[in-house]
């Protein structure tokens, strides 16, 4: 019964607020400014870097309930999800995770595998989020290392335009078919509280509360009370359950040039995971139960952010980030019984995680009394000390534990010239020093020229680096079938993109507002690292500096907006070209090409207020090369063979009533009407013993939802 107590308890701590200032139905519309790869915020039309903007109204017409499912709406940005893991990573202009900086509020997130990278976003929720910005690309001279393919910026709500905020919102989802609203049921159950206010001109406060309880899909499984019969494996859940508290609080303060915010968010997560075999246990005089080793994965994130910007003398802007975060991830093994349905043994929480990180990143520009000069110079640092038990997430490390700390250093600089009215540039440069890898640099070059009032076109040039992971480091497995290490010994990988983006903007004799955009990408990538075969007989592995990556993207949008309606809409087409090695054998490097649609309607009735919204994404089949290994790797290395991935298309809908004077909302619509759930993917390649699973869970079917928001 947790669900319903909670969403009780929750309806009734918002009941007990009054109200004190009414909203205005009528607040001014402000310019959208974003502040990703900016000295200090800026328009977006001002911008030198070609952001993307999902602003917070788009967000909640999406009703969706984490940033997982809001960037997977996004062109060249697939959300790849891990049913086994219960995580979900960026995959950005066909780069893993590993390559994609996210950040909220301009502070890389801690993560496992490091800061920044290979971040879930199914831990970071919605309900507290301003906007989400955009920049694809190399991003290494603002971002450092990682920002390879791209950078994720998750602005939050510091403040609120009234004196006083207070808003609930409950939402009830199916998951594919399965609904239930008790303690062990099924379903997505979400229940929110934000909270602001506005204690003076200067002073502001804000928290909120999200608890987002998913629990779970059987798929083609029976669940975790199923008894199997002979030697079927049914028991468990394809999806394994996931159970979120995220809070957060903020205080703010400004006043004249100086303002300043501290923020703490905190994060508790709960796995649950069954195991699909059972144990016959005799209990004495001829009794005797079936029990299963199941596990219970746990997480607990604090992020602390301090952040500061004022004026230095009369002129020079600072702008400073300090953060203390720590991440922990717990296991807990135990005995379930599973005729009687009870825990019959468990065993000691254990830690096989831990990431404790110190960071700051400050930035001076402003320097000069020019209108036109401008240059920033930073600075960033992260210290970052990581532990991996003896048996992590996914494998084990053979009884060793593993400890290590790792500090990086970088200065960085860049000037913006405005050279006059329609043409700047701005060139920049990074040194990242580290104790653990050589120095790096980074560069970059950005220009951007109005051609005409309505139009302007971006050319951009940036270098990144990727750091290896915990992963490639450290990893050792080894036993009776299995030789795979780390290498202490890897260079970091070395990237780079360039990028022509073209904007017009226009209105339509008719008062349509009318955005055309086209861009072309190319990216490359140079000392790729790759688990490789480095003897065959016994088979070992280990991580190198093989590879070659290389990706090229061409792109249009439209955008029209009219009184009460918008329609988003864009193309891609995508070709990876991309070395693989064996170490004995090289694949092709032919360009493969894929593409991309998508599109987003909003509609609302001028009477009632009711809002329509419509999200579509289709994603091509996809071809990669990948290997196919022989039976006998010791006298045959195997081969390359061109692999793909099916093709599909997602689609949602959302219908929202306001209600008493815009204080309370109604929601309800459909997610994956398409009810995709496994699709074809010959590109998991399996080994010598196995061959590989050719279906790959990508969502879990058709749901159905329904929502309420009251604001006070």
């Amino acid at each position: 019964m947790k669900n319903k107590v909670l969403s009780i308890v929750s309806l009734s701590a918002v009941i007990l607020i009054s109200a004190q200032e009414k909203d205005s139905l009528h607040q001014k519309k402000i310019e959208e400014v974003v502040i990703t790869g900016q000295y200090t915020q800026q328009s977006i039309n001002k911008s030198i870097y070609k952001v993307e903007v999902i602003d917070a109204q788009q967000i909640k017409n999406m009703a969706v309930t984490n940033a997982a499912e809001v960037l997977n709406q996004n062109l060249n940005i697939l959300v790849e999800p891990n049913s086994g893991s219960a995580d979900s990573n960026a995959n950005i202009l066909g780069l893993n995770g590993q390559y994609t900086k996210v950040l909220i509020d301009n502070i890389p997130v801690v993560s496992d595998q490091g800061m920044g990278n290979l971040v879930d976003l199914t831990k970071i929720n919605v309900n507290n989020i301003e906007r989400i910005e955009i920049v694809k690309g190399s991003m290494g001279v603002e971002y450092g290392n990682n920002a390879v393919a791209g950078v994720i910026n998750i602005i939050t709500k510091k403040s609120y335009a009234k004196k006083f905020n207070a808003q609930i919102s409950l939402q009830e989802e199916t998951v594919g078919k399965d609904y239930d609203w008790f303690k062990k049921g099924e379903g997505r159950h979400v229940q929110t509280i934000n909270l602001g206010y506005r204690i003076s001109d200067n002073w502001s406060v804000t928290a909120d509360i999200n608890h987002n309880d998913f629990q779970g899909y059987k798929g083609n499984l029976m669940g975790y009370k199923y008894l199997n019969k002979g030697n079927e494996k049914l028991r468990g859940n394809e999806w394994l359950p996931k159970d979120q508290i995220t809070t957060n609080a903020a205080i703010r303060y400004a006043k004249g040039k100086t303002s300043f915010f501290y923020k703490v968010n905190f994060l508790s997560e709960t796995i649950n995971y069954y195991d699909d075999e059972l144990t016959d246990l005799p209990l004495g005089n001829g009794n005797r139960t079936y029990t299963a080793e199941d596990i219970d994965y746990f997480t607990k994130r604090w992020i602390h952010q301090f952040n500061i910007q004022a004026k230095i003398g009369s002129r020079i802007n600072y702008n400073g980030d300090f953060s203390y975060q720590t991440q922990e991830r717990q296991s807990q093994k135990y005995k379930y019984d599973v005729p009687n349905r009870q825990v019959f043994s468990e065993e000691e929480k254990s830690v096989f995680y831990n990431s404790k990180i110190f960071y700051s990143r400050g930035m001076f520009s402003n320097f000069l009394d020019s209108e036109k000069i401008n240059f920033q110079l930073g600075y960033e640092l992260d210290r970052t000390s990581g532990y991996a038990d003896a048996s992590t997430f996914e494998s084990n490390n053979n009884g060793n534990n593993i400890e290590r700390t790792i500090f990086n250093y970088a200065n960085f600089l860049s000037a913006e010239w405005r050279i006059n009215d329609q043409f700047s540039v701005r060139p920049g440069l990074r040194l990242a020093l580290s104790d653990k890898f050589d120095s790096q640099y980074n560069y970059s070059l950005t220009a951007k020229y109005n051609t005409s009032q309505k139009s302007d076109v971006r050319a951009v040039f940036g270098s990144a680096n990727r750091f290896p992971t915990y992963d490639e480091l450290y990893t050792y497995v080894v036993d009776n079938n299995h030789d795979i290490r780390g290498n202490e010994n890897l260079n970091p990988e070395t990237g780079y993109s360039a990028g022509l983006f073209w904007d017009y903007n226009t209105l339509s004799s008719k008062n349509w507002v009318i955005n055309f955009s086209l861009s072309a990408m190319y990216l490359d990538i140079k000392d790729r690292i790759e688990s490789v075969i480095v003897n065959n007989q016994p088979l070992k592995f280990t991580y190198l500096n093989v590879d070659h990556y290389k990706s090229v993207l061409f792109g249009g949008g439209i955008n029209l907006r009219k009184n009460q309606f918008s329609l988003n809409t864009g193309v891609s087409l995508m070709g990876i070209s991309q070395i693989l090695s064996t170490g004995q054998i090289t694949s092709p490097n032919d360009f493969n090409y894929y593409a991309e649609a998508n599109l987003g309607a909003n509609y609302t009735l001028d009477k009632t207020k009711t809002l329509f919204a419509l999200y579509y994404k289709y994603t091509g089949k996809r071809k990669q090369f990948t290997h196919k290994a022989s039976v006998n790797p010791a006298v045959d290395p195997g081969e390359y063979i061109l692999g793909e991935i099916d093709g599909y298309s997602m689609m949602n809908c959302t219908v929202s009533q306001p209600l008493f004077n815009n204080h309370f909302e109604v929601s309800a619509g459909v997610k994956n009407i398409f009810d995709v759930s496994t699709i074809r993917n010959t590109v998991l390649s399996g080994d010598g013993h196995s061959a590989a699973d050719n279906n790959q869970n990508l969502f879990y079917g058709r749901s159905y939802f329904v929502r309420l928001n009251y604001n006070f």
